[in-house]
């Protein structure tokens, strides 16, 4: 018998404090000899508080939400217990970031729960996201325009031959677009200048695609896995579901009543940058700041 080259199974978590929901990742790292680690989903929770909506338009986190949140991280906590976690790091994003009483939150969360939890600004989103292993999917003969769409923000970042070029956070999001703020027009250029720019004279361009939404929009086209979904295809479904009403994505899609709205303006920011790097492919390898989190967290990154 061959022996098992197994060696050990470390389990770490990450804590994603979004602008739309709250997620809780638990990861077994697979451990074998002479061969890169291996990372499995073991467990993950999705916790539907949209920090955003107060934030994005009230300036601070509300009394309901703040409530919400202490009681999620007190489960999330116990979670992670009875999981044996080894390790852990929570991150807040835009909505924490920008909300008055995000700080005071924060202490508030560490005091009653023993979880700690950073806020990270746009870069460092960008960066982490940009450390999930992508090496799979990129063809070092080609070029990508990574965009993971938030509910307060969304990153986007280039690759060519193989290697990251650049990457810039931007402060519109799905939620962000739901209250129309007069500041969305002015922040659409800037993305569109900023991929035109930074996508010019690189050929055979394709978006990578995270987040809920897309993962959802994806799996609604009944598509294999490793294949990718064309502009003409999401620009059919977004103009599918602006037809329908909030109410008949719920019913008839069976979509979450937190996500029956921010699917659209999540699909309109997927196919602006599709537009305007001029990519005709879309790929979905269902990675994100979770995933991120944890790969950075064993790397010593975090």
């Amino acid at each position: 018998m061959k022996p098992n080259p197994l060696i050990e199974i470390k389990k770490y978590a990450a804590i994603d404090i979004g602008s739309n929901a709250v997620r809780l990742l638990i990861s077994n790292i697979i451990l074998k000899k002479e061969e890169e680690p291996t990372f499995k989903k073991s467990e993950l929770i999705r916790v539907p508080i949209r920090l955003g909506a107060d934030v994005f338009l009230g300036g601070s986190i509300s009394d309901a939400n703040k409530n919400r949140m202490i009681a999620a991280m007190k489960a999330f906590q116990l979670l992670m217990q009875v999981h044996a976690v080894e390790k852990y790091k929570a991150c807040a994003t835009s909505a924490m970031r920008d909300a008055s009483n995000g700080k005071e939150l924060i202490a508030e969360i560490e005091k009653k729960t023993g979880i700690h939890i950073e806020i990270i600004n746009g870069k460092k989103e960008a960066e982490i996201i940009a450390s999930t292993d992508l090496s799979q999917l990129i063809d070092g003969k080609k070029s990508y325009l990574y965009v993971d769409v938030g509910g307060g923000s969304t990153e986007f970042t280039v690759f060519s031959k193989g290697k990251l070029r650049c990457s810039k956070s931007f402060k519109i999001g799905t939620v962000r677009l739901l209250n129309k703020n007069s500041n969305n027009k002015i922040i659409w250029k800037e993305i569109k200048t900023w991929i035109a720019t930074h996508t010019k004279g690189l050929k055979k361009m394709a978006l990578i695609g995270s987040g809920g939404n897309i993962n959802k929009i994806f799996k609604m086209s009944g598509q294999r896995s490793d294949k990718p979904l064309s502009y003409i295809y999401m620009n059919a479904h977004y103009q599918f579901l602006k037809k329908m009403t909030y109410e008949e994505r719920i019913s008839e899609l069976g979509l979450n009543q937190d996500r029956a709205d921010v699917i659209i303006p999540a699909t309109k920011i997927y196919l602006s940058a599709m537009k305007w790097s001029k990519s005709k492919k879309i790929y979905v390898p269902k990675i994100g700041l979770s995933d991120g989190i944890v790969k950075s967290l064993y790397h010593g990154i975090l």
